[in-house]
């Protein structure tokens, strides 16, 4: 018994710990994005999240949920625990798919490289963009004849596009401007793919970089678009960002199954 008090007390100041970090990074991003409707959304699906771990952790610490006392009230604690547990259960599987699929890195033989945008920051790249384009001049030296397509709209308040962004950056490292197409009108991972298409021949192999958290959905987007056949270069990420990007994408995968079934 004081073994299980011990260990939910350390659920209890992890879940709160992890709590304030979510909190910290999204109220940072909402205040710096434009997409700022997108990640409020988001914000809560993750704050829920968070207070179902906590649930979970004060109920190892305390029982509460299942004390005694009137069978009623004993059977909807039961359903409550067991409904947190299924849910605990599915946010970690879907959080472990995604990080396993950043893994794979595969020898890159494609013509297109699908460079996937991010949005800025205060009008400026974050780190994890810069990252993706880090990989990028990674593949044009791998494939010397391979062309990148740029992907990304969300225009900042000068009108600068994540797709322009990435362009001008590349440029200054030196990538000829022939090496390079853009598609600026997405707005989302799905209309990156859709817009993709229209350059890149869907039926021929094409490589995708994004970062390694975004990597699952990015290919699972992409071959909803129509890609065929998909070579993985995923890019590095910022390691203090990182969980917090992945629960991010695990909300965005339970979503794309909840819109599936409907």
């Amino acid at each position: 018994m004081r073994t299980m008090q011990i260990i939910g007390t350390i659920c209890i100041v992890l879940a709160a710990a992890f709590t304030i970090y979510i909190s910290v990074i999204m109220l940072h991003r909402i205040n710096s994005v434009v997409l700022k409707d997108t990640y409020i959304r988001v914000f809560r699906y993750e704050l829920i999240i968070c207070a179902v771990f906590l649930l979970l952790a004060f109920d190892l610490r305390f029982g509460f949920l299942t004390k005694p006392g009137a069978k009623v009230l004993k059977a909807a604690g039961w359903t409550i625990r067991i409904a947190a547990i299924l849910f605990a259960a599915a946010v970690l599987f879907f959080f472990a798919k995604v990080a396993v699929g950043g893994f794979p890195r595969q020898k890159v033989t494609a013509d297109h490289a699908l460079v996937l945008g991010l949005a800025l920051e205060n009008g400026q790249p974050a780190p994890d963009l810069l990252y993706r384009l880090d990989t990028a001049e990674e593949y044009l030296k791998e494939c010397p004849g391979g062309m990148l397509v740029l992907t990304g709209g969300n225009p900042d308040a000068s009108g600068k596009t994540e797709a322009a962004a990435m362009n001008g950056i590349l440029k200054e490292r030196g990538v000829p401007k022939g090496k390079m197409l853009l598609e600026d009108k997405a707005k989302t991972t799905e209309q990156n793919f859709v817009n993709a298409a229209k350059i890149a021949d869907p039926s021929r192999p094409v490589v995708v970089i994004t970062n390694d958290y975004h990597m699952e959905r990015a290919v699972s987007t992409a071959k909803k678009a129509g890609f065929m056949d998909i070579q993985r270069m995923p890019a590095r990420s910022t390691a203090l960002n990182y969980p917090s990007n992945v629960i991010w994408e695990v909300i965005m995968m339970i979503n794309d199954l909840t819109l599936k079934k409907k």
